[in-house]
């Protein structure tokens, strides 16, 4: 399912795609995300828990929820979101993500409808969500604002969206590209354009012109002592998420 109007950027997917088989991997390319996704699941459970009233202690306290992870790589969000019982669609414009996503979801014995789409042809197809997870993506994509008002589109009214970035500033470009890339060779060397990154303020702005209304924003930061990332209230120099409603 292709759209007439896209954001996706062809030189962002085959990045991606050329790495689409160690997406499982902990100690391949996707590291830095594995080591994150601990942390974003805490911020994305939370978030919708309160947004739509679930006892997370429940076995399946999502279930009834619709939602889309755009941009879905490999399922390391989706899976956890199908296993807490919500009704998952992973979208990807990067065809060779969807195999390695569809045979580890089968694997696990979870149910998740992987497509290869944009954010764009689901909004032109009509489908609407009760949760978008837009994490880590904004920042390769062609244009920002058409791309964010795709993703608002696809939002029931009282919607809930959650959209995870890069800070654009000298502590980024050496620890997102330096460190990661250059450093620790967590990445391959160009995964990240640091003229690309976001700051907070840009991404809310982007957020409100795309007709959703913020309603939070919180960092993600890396310890190099305790080799651990956490959610920080003040700390949005590096990595940092935000939340947004459709009123």
């Amino acid at each position: 399912m292709q759209a007439t109007n896209t954001t996706v950027d062809p030189a962002e997917v085959a990045k991606f795609e050329a790495m689409a088989a160690e997406w499982w991997d902990p100690n391949g390319k996707f590291k830095p995300l594995h080591m994150l996704n601990p942390c974003r699941l805490d911020y994305i459970t939370s978030q919708i828990a309160a947004e739509f009233n679930r006892d997370l202690s429940k076995p399946r306290p999502f279930e009834g929820l619709r939602l889309l992870d755009i941009g879905c790589g490999g399922g390391l969000l989706s899976e956890p979101m199908a296993r807490l019982g919500a009704d998952v669609i992973g979208a990807d414009a990067a065809a060779g993500n969807l195999p390695v996503a569809r045979v580890h979801a089968a694997q696990s014995g979870l149910k998740v409808d992987y497509r290869h789409c944009t954010a764009e042809s689901l909004s032109e197809a009509g489908e609407q969500f009760d949760i978008v997870l837009n994490m880590e993506v904004i920042e390769h994509v062609a244009d920002p604002l058409s791309y964010m008002t795709a993703c608002q589109k696809l939002l029931k009214p009282g919607g809930l969206h959650l959209c995870s970035t890069i800070n654009r500033n000298a502590k980024s470009f050496a620890m997102a590209i330096v460190g990661a890339e250059f450093v620790m060779r967590w990445l391959p060397k160009g995964t990240h354009e640091w003229n690309k990154f976001i700051t907070p303020d840009e991404l809310f702005g982007l957020i409100e012109q795309s007709g959703l209304a913020p309603v939070d924003r919180k960092g993600f930061v890396f310890n190099p002592l305790s080799w651990r990332w956490s959610i920080s209230d003040r700390d949005l120099s590096v990595n940092y998420v935000t939340a947004s409603i459709k009123r």
